[in-house]
């Protein structure tokens, strides 16, 4: 990319090695190049989310063609745009689902994982929309098929993944469980419209949506937690259930009864987008934009930003 306004190198976020928060070093080196299709970036703010962690713990290498760096969503203003983007323009501002470089002052996107800042929101709130937003949305109502009037269990519910999706489930009509590890958030998962709340270190979540949900049980869960609650969420699965999984942070292999999978015609299925191409998340950006941006602009949705921190303290982040 040859372009006399832009400088030559960045400051970033890099480590040499996998290990705990102390490898994340403020490093500098030269601007990513933009490739077909992509926009250059000029970040004012990155989301941190688990799959930063588990990258930087050596655990979740980035996919062929991704940048190293940490950092899977972002928001700031275009500086630069490849040939042939009609869509996008120099100094628009926008946030965007990337696959990797988060961590830095520029970054490049696809432009169809780009979207419009809501007038709503900071650029600081618009940065946490897209990794959980776009997860939410494809795996909670695309391949979890979650419709107005069901039940929806989501785990990890004061989570970016959870709090996103407890908001776009009330809002489309469901009643919502969450279960959290502790009382604050428990009455924060309260406070985004969760309708029962279970702290699963006091109670067996299974046991407790037996007895206070009418049908005794859901029909749709997401869960990132994995092996320990699998036969659980089978057992709380309504007829016709749909089990999400897009995470295993406790493991991802466990002994399951395949009885109650046939009897009740359950689906048991799970995704990961980072290894999608642009062209399936394009399609998931444009139903963000047509049914949950206007929930946005409404000040029915926002994302929840717990702390922020500048470039340098990346480590205290993680």
């Amino acid at each position: 990319m040859n372009n006399p306004k832009l400088p030559a190198h960045m400051r970033c976020i890099e480590f040499s090695d996998p290990g705990g928060p102390e490898k994340l070093v403020l490093r500098e080196r030269p601007l990513p190049d933009l490739g077909s299709g992509e926009v250059l970036i000029a970040v004012h703010a990155a989301g941190v989310n688990r799959p930063d962690i588990i990258q930087r713990m050596g655990n979740y290498p980035p996919p062929p063609g991704a940048s190293d760096l940490l950092g899977l969503e972002v928001s700031g203003t275009i500086i630069a745009v490849a040939d042939g983007i009609t869509t996008l323009a120099v100094g628009d501002t926008v946030c965007a689902l990337i696959s990797g470089g988060g961590y830095a002052q520029y970054v490049t996107a696809p432009a169809v994982t780009c979207l419009p800042i809501p007038s709503t929101l900071t650029m600081i709130e618009a940065a946490a929309i897209p990794e959980t937003f776009f997860t939410v949305w494809h795996n909670v109502f695309e391949r979890g098929a979650l419709k107005a009037g069901e039940v929806f269990l989501v785990h990890g519910g004061s989570s970016g993944i959870g709090t996103a999706a407890i908001q776009l489930a009330k809002s489309f009509g469901s009643t919502v469980v969450a279960t959290a590890g502790n009382d604050q958030k428990c009455e924060a998962c309260q406070s985004l419209g969760a309708d029962l709340v279970i702290n699963y270190k006091n109670y067996d979540f299974a046991e407790e949506i037996r007895t206070k949900i009418p049908d005794k049980g859901v029909d749709v869960i997401l869960d990132m937690v994995g092996r320990p609650y699998m036969s659980r969420n089978i057992r709380c699965l309504k007829t016709d259930g749909r089990l999400v999984n897009i995470a295993f942070l406790e493991g991802s292999k466990a002994e399951i009864d395949f009885m109650p999978i046939m009897l009740k015609r359950l689906i048991l299925t799970g995704s990961t987008l980072r290894l999608r191409d642009p062209s399936f998340k394009e399609a998931i950006a444009e139903a963000l934009k047509s049914h949950v941006w206007p929930l946005i602009e409404d000040n029915l949705i926002r994302p929840v930003v717990d702390s922020i921190f500048p470039l340098e303290r990346a480590a205290d982040a993680h």
